[in-house]
């Protein structure tokens, strides 16, 4: 039996990953901890696995509503050096509490989030192995690989890796904040000086929720990244009540803006006048940033609630109308449902460029945001059967990437032989 150990952001997104990997882990026989903030204790002991909080003057219960309303009004730029903000005061304070927790607590391996860039650093000053996990969209840089952040297509041409090469240096040094203290942690602690992005990642077992169907083509991964699929586990997730009574039949559209960049709340007042007249049901979820009673009579009636459950939903929906989050695209093609992408911030503009690469639907980008465009990628994504097609195509590739257990797998075995784990291998 391994004590494993996870450091990942505490917002649902990133939580709804990892618990239900540790909790894969626990069947197997592991101990489990999540070390993180007052707010994500409820959810992980509700999932069967130990919490050690940190640092609960700084971030006390409640902080994550405070964070998730004021970046929820933002987007693009603004909202992405929020969120580094918010980043690089998380990994402060888990650099000054997490080591002597993760001693104290005798963990013998971290599953550390990929965007957790600290807890690498802390897992080599402790010499714990450790395990990177890709719970939103993979970031490794490749130089045909657009950065995250953008919605730019693939296109392996000498000027888009010159456009991506120099998009690339700009990203350094946004996130130069988050950064610079690793590396003084790294020299104080007196280890290796990490010399590439690439270099934060573990050097035994990188696995992403993603299938390697929904990127663009790589060619740099290191031999032991895995693309797994992702990691469904409905005994993890709280019930959310919902009307079912209400829905009529019709084909049902789903309108989700996730949980972080949801306060934009024009978005669904587009959203709901692109669909008024179609021969269909659209039910809206607000996902915590307003509450049904505070919006204005939306066009065409739609179903509106605050939270939606949404893997439930999804079964009987015909597209997702979505702002590109990893879990909610994923959780779409899991049931082969194509979707109208809206992205917002952060690694949204990637997610949805590989919509549009994939093929398994169409994207409106804010800029672009109005009725009659939203209008006209719904009405194709509907009517064309091709995207249809294309998401239950991902669909059978999420069922055949082996999914959670297969990623238990790879840090079961990584942790046991302390070697790279290859993709060839397993």
């Amino acid at each position: 039996m391994t004590h494993f150990g996870i450091l990942c952001p505490g917002f649902n997104s990133h939580l709804n990953t990892m618990i239900p990997l540790g909790c894969e882990l626990l069947r197997r026989g592991h101990r489990v901890t999540v070390f993180n903030f007052p707010d994500a204790k409820a959810t992980t002991l509700a999932s069967g696995l130990e919490f050690q909080s940190l640092a609960e003057d700084e971030f006390p219960l409640g902080t994550n509503a405070e964070t998730l309303s004021q970046q929820g009004k933002l987007s693009g730029l603004a909202a992405f050096r929020s969120s580094i903000k918010t980043f690089t005061q998380i990994s402060a304070a888990i650099f000054r509490e997490a080591p002597s927790a993760i001693k104290k607590a005798g963990v013998e391996a971290l599953l550390v989030d990929q965007v957790s860039l600290e807890g690498g650093t802390i897992a080599d000053f402790l010499n714990l192995p450790f395990i990177t996990v890709c719970s939103a969209l993979v970031v490794n840089r490749e130089p045909n690989i657009p950065p995250f952040c953008t919605l730019w297509p693939y296109t392996p041409t000498w000027g888009a890796r010159l456009r991506n090469q120099i998009s690339y240096q700009l990203l350094s040094l946004v996130v130069k904040p988050l950064r610079g203290p690793i590396a003084e942690y790294r020299r104080k602690w007196k280890l290796p000086v990490y010399s590439h992005p690439n270099d934060f990642y573990s050097k035994l077992a990188q696995i992403s929720q993603q299938p390697a169907e929904f990127d663009f083509p790589r060619q740099d991964l290191p031999a032991h990244f895995h693309f797994t699929g992702p990691y469904d586990n409905r005994s993890t997730r709280k019930p959310v009540p919902f009307p079912f009574d209400k829905l009529t039949g019709k084909l049902l559209i789903y309108a989700s803006m996730g949980t972080v960049q949801n306060r934009l709340l024009d978005v669904f007042q587009i959203i709901a006048s692109a669909c008024e007249g179609l021969d269909a049901q659209l039910v809206i979820s607000l996902g915590g940033g307003a509450t049904p009673e505070s919006l204005p009579p939306l066009p065409g009636n739609p179903l509106v609630v605050g939270y939606a459950p949404q893997l439930e939903l999804l079964q009987k929906a015909t597209l997702t109308i979505t702002h590109a989050g990893m879990n909610t695209t994923l959780e779409s093609l899991s049931n082969g449902v194509p979707m109208v992408a809206i992205p917002v911030a952060n690694d949204q503009p990637g997610v949805a460029a590989r919509i549009a690469y994939t093929g398994v639907g169409e994207v409106v980008s804010l800029k672009e945001l109005s009725v009659s465009k939203v209008r006209s990628a719904i009405v194709k994504v509907l009517t064309q059967e091709s995207y249809k097609q294309r998401a239950i195509e991902m669909q059978g590739a999420i069922g055949r990437s082996g999914g959670v257990k297969r990623a238990a797998d790879i840090i079961e075995q990584a942790v046991l032989t302390g070697k790279p784990v290859l993709a060839s291998k397993i």
